[in-house]
C-alpha cells in the first residue's frame, strides 16, 4: 500500500503533493474533490482532502499504527472531575477509587495498524426517514398528539418507534421510525461501497492517538458547550462544542444518547450508551464517559 496514505508520511508531504494525492482518490473513487483544508483541535493537526459524493462529505484520514484502549490517568482529573466524582460517592456512601472504577468501563489497551479510509463526515441516524407532514404513512393518532403538542413551547415530540417532529422556526421535521436489521443495514452498505468502521478504527477516528480519557485530557472540560447539559436557546444555530469537527475534520462521539454503530459481533457500545448515565443523574464527567475514544 501507498506509505504517503499513512500518518507520518502523509503529514510530512507538501500541500501540492497532498492535492494531486487527493486527486487520485478522487478519480479512483468516482468523488468530487473540494480541496484541503486544516483541521486543528485539542492539540491534534491534519491537513487533509475533502470529497463529495452523492451529497455526503467525506475526508481523506491516513492510517497509522497506535495505541488503543486505556488503563490509567494519563494527565490525570482536573478538579472539576475529582469534585463532582466525590460527590457521587459520598451520595452513593460508597468508597472506590475513581481510576479502578473507571478501567471497568474502558477497552483493553493494544495497539493496532489502522488503514487510510475516506470517511464519511457527519454522523446519520439509520432508523429515521424524513417525510413530509401530509405523508399517508402518519396515523390520525399519531398527528393528534404532534397538534396538541405544536400548542406548547417545546421543539422536539418522538413517539417511540413511530415517528418524531422537531420544529425547525417556524415549521416542522417530520421524520418516520423503521426497524432496522444490523446484517441487512451491512449488506446494504456493502451493495454501495461502504463499510462500518470497526471499534478500533473508531477510537482512532475519534481519538487519534490521544492517551488520556478524551481527545482534550482525562477530566471533562466544564467550559465546553455540551449537550443535554447547556440551554442553547440563546444561539440555537450554534452547534454544542464537542459536533465541531475534531482534528480529522469529523463530527463524532458528540451525544451520549445515540448508539454508534460499529462492525462487530456483539454489541459493542461506542459513542453513547443510550443516554442511561445522563438519564440515572450521574452527571456530565460520567454521562460523557461513554463518548471517550
Amino acid at each position: 500500500m501507498n506509505k504517503r496514505l499513512f500518518r507520518t508520511q502523509f503529514n510530512q508531504m507538501e500541500n501540492i503533493e497532498k492535492q494531486v494525492l487527493m486527486e487520485s482518490l478522487a478519480a479512483r473513487y468516482d468523488m468530487t474533490f473540494l480541496g484541503l483544508h486544516t483541521f486543528d483541535r485539542w492539540g491534534q493537526s491534519c491537513t487533509t482532502g475533502i470529497f463529495k459524493k452523492d451529497g455526503r462529505e467525506f475526508v481523506f484520514v491516513p492510517g497509522d499504527t497506535v495505541t488503543l484502549g486505556w488503563e490509567q490517568f494519563a494527565v490525570g482529573l482536573n478538579q472539576e472531575s475529582w469534585e463532582e466524582l466525590e460527590y457521587l460517592f459520598r451520595e452513593w456512601e460508597m468508597e472506590r477509587d475513581p481510576e479502578e472504577m473507571i478501567r471497568e468501563s474502558m477497552a483493553p489497551v493494544r495497539q493496532v495498524a489502522i488503514g487510510p479510509m475516506l470517511v464519511g463526515r457527519e454522523l446519520e441516524e439509520i432508523n429515521w426517514e424524513p417525510v413530509k407532514l401530509e405523508d399517508p404513512r402518519l396515523r390520525s393518532e399519531w398527528l393528534e398528539d404532534f397538534r396538541q403538542f405544536a400548542l406548547t413551547d417545546r421543539d422536539s415530540l418522538t413517539l417511540a418507534g413511530r415517528a418524531r417532529f422537531e420544529r425547525d422556526s417556524d415549521s416542522w421535521q417530520v421524520s418516520l421510525y423503521h426497524e432496522v436489521d444490523y446484517l441487512d443495514f451491512q449488506n446494504r452498505l456493502q451493495k454501495q461501497g461502504f463499510s462500518l468502521p470497526t471499534a478500533d478504527e473508531w477510537a482512532y477516528l475519534c481519538g487519534g492517538e490521544c492517551r488520556t480519557l478524551f481527545p482534550w485530557g482525562d477530566g471533562l472540560d466544564y467550559s465546553m458547550r455540551l449537550r443535554w447539559f447547556e440551554d442553547m436557546d440563546e444561539d440555537e444555530n450554534r452547534p454544542y462544542d464537542m459536533e465541531e469537527p475534531n482534528f480529522f475534520g469529523l463530527s463524532i462521539a458528540y451525544d451520549p444518547y445515540m448508539r454508534e454503530v460499529v462492525q462487530a459481533d456483539r454489541l459493542t457500545t461506542c459513542g453513547g450508551d443510550g443516554g442511561c448515565n445522563i438519564c440515572g443523574g450521574l452527571g456530565p464527567f460520567l454521562g460523557f464517559l461513554p463518548c471517550s475514544p
